[in-house]
């Protein structure tokens, strides 16, 4: 009788579970409302529990097979060196000259910004060079693929197409067909059997992407993955798989605008930071050769809270328009507004000018934009955003054709930036005349305009030198 009470109490027992964060995949034995590792709110799901594998003992793993060992000296480069060359200029740029063999690259970026458009365009360049793709679609049938790259004017021939979620087919479609590349739209719609959770939760994305890593390398294929969060932000992002893959890029932009970056911030095999411009038409992407032109707004007009920059992103100096708009506000109600530049640092560079030039930005709202909204991460720009603030504050426009460059410091300082000569050379080259730089690299920043592009700089040592330099006109 105790017996078959046992029996019944162990069958009766749930699987053992957890609570696993969907943001960043910490995992912990109870429930609480906030991620301890991340410190996000309400993204503790319950999972159940992996089963943990045998541990091999030392004497297994003596009697194994041993791996092959080989000098360093002696690795063969080109042997992993092949690339796959999609033809879509700008993305082969982010990526250092192409597609890895043997390599995973993951693509990020919210709904509707362009990924599927922009995995099947790498897709149809790649096929067009004689190269099988196999793309594999869990969200869509392949009638709306083919219907998309029809509307989009691309060529078929070449591609192939899978409409699955289970990780054991994908493999086996691609252990037949022995693609050039493969491409995975999206991650979170894959899962795997060996895991009980959903799709699109962190173990089955961490199990299901390890296969598929797993079984690119040992076919030598490229692999494409495409994540994703809805806009409820209910599906893990692609951040959980970041180690997992050999490059990560961001696709970024606003839905509704026009441009579209494509940046890099993870690359084994080229440089990180890199960026690919992109304008979106009813034709699909098109590659933006120039962003400077496109970014840095029209040289002839003198607006004022309109001032011109010059950021190194990657390897590439880039033009950019920053706009600022400073208007009086409610009592107690300032608001403060940015898109493209971080809000933080508007904020600390608002404070900056009031401190050091007496403009009242307190009882202001101020709102600050980049042209086209590009984001900006460099420091060079800090000088330009105190421009266009003092700018729109009194009324005064800049002087057309002036590039403005320098880090600004809590107590007023411009401090030098890098690559000068690049981001001088990418001025002038637009018609730019005139340059306004930190005092440290305004002799060698002269030296190198006088001599190389023929541009007038002016060095100054604080945000009000500078002030009176751009006020005066």
């Amino acid at each position: 009788m105790a017996i078959s009470k046992t029996r019944s109490r162990t069958a009766g027992t749930a699987a053992p579970s957890d609570y696993a964060c969907q943001e960043c995949g910490h995992r912990q034995r109870k429930w609480s409302g906030q991620c301890p590792a991340c410190g996000t709110w309400n993204r503790l799901v319950e999972e159940a529990r992996a089963p943990t594998p045998p541990r091999r003992r030392a004497a297994a793993v003596l009697n194994a097979a041993p791996q092959q060992v080989q000098p360093l000296n002696e690795v063969d480069l080109d042997a992993n060196s092949e690339r796959l060359v999609s033809g879509v200029a700008e993305l082969d740029r982010v990526l250092g000259g192409g597609l890895v063999r043997g390599s995973a690259v993951l693509v990020g970026g919210d709904p509707g910004v362009g990924k599927s458009t922009l995995a099947i365009q790498l897709a149809s360049g790649l096929a067009a060079r004689g190269q099988v793709v196999l793309y594999v679609s869990g969200e869509e049938a392949v009638a709306q693929i083919k219907r998309r790259a029809e509307r989009l004017g691309l060529g078929l021939a070449g591609i192939l197409t899978l409409s699955a979620t289970d990780v054991d087919g994908i493999i086996q479609a691609m252990k037949e067909v022995r693609p050039a590349a493969v491409v995975v739209d999206s991650v979170q719609t894959i899962f795997t059997s060996r895991v009980e959770s959903a799709p699109g939760s962190v173990s089955q994305l961490r199990e299901a992407t390890a296969e598929l890593v797993t079984a690119t390398r040992a076919l030598g294929s490229a692999m494409w993955l495409i994540g994703h969060v809805t806009k409820e932000g209910l599906v893990a992002g692609p951040r959980v798989l970041e180690h997992m893959v050999d490059t990560v890029l961001y696709f970024e932009g606003e839905q509704r605008g026009a441009f579209r970056i494509l940046r890099a911030v993870k690359n084994r095999f080229g440089p990180t930071g890199e960026i690919g411009v992109f304008e979106m038409h009813g034709s699909g992407l098109v590659e933006v050769a120039n962003p400077s032109e496109a970014l840095a707004g029209r040289l002839g007009r003198e607006v004022a809270g309109s001032v011109v920059s010059a950021c190194i992103e990657g390897t590439r100096p880039m033009l950019v328009e920053i706009q600022a708009l400073v208007a009086p506000s409610q009592p107690g109600a300032a608001r403060r507004n940015t898109l493209g530049i971080d809000h933080s640092r508007v904020v600390m560079l608002a404070a900056v000018l009031e401190k050091r030039l007496g403009m009242a930005m307190i009882s202001h709202d101020i709102f600050v934009n980049t042209a086209g909204g590009v984001r900006i991460d460099d420091p060079g720009v800090d000088l330009a955003v105190i421009a266009a603030l003092a700018s729109s504050y009194l009324e005064k426009p800049i002087r057309a054709r002036t590039l403005v460059l320098g880090e600004v410091g809590l107590t007023g300082e411009v401090r030098p930036v890098t690559q000068m000569r690049a981001r001088l050379r990418e001025a002038a080259r637009l018609g730019f005349a005139r340059a306004l730089v930190p005092h440290e690299t305004g002799s060698r920043a002269a030296r190198a305009a006088r001599d190389d592009v023929g541009m007038e700089t002016v060095a100054v040592e604080t945000v009000a030198e500078a002030w009176k330099v751009l006020g005066a006109g």
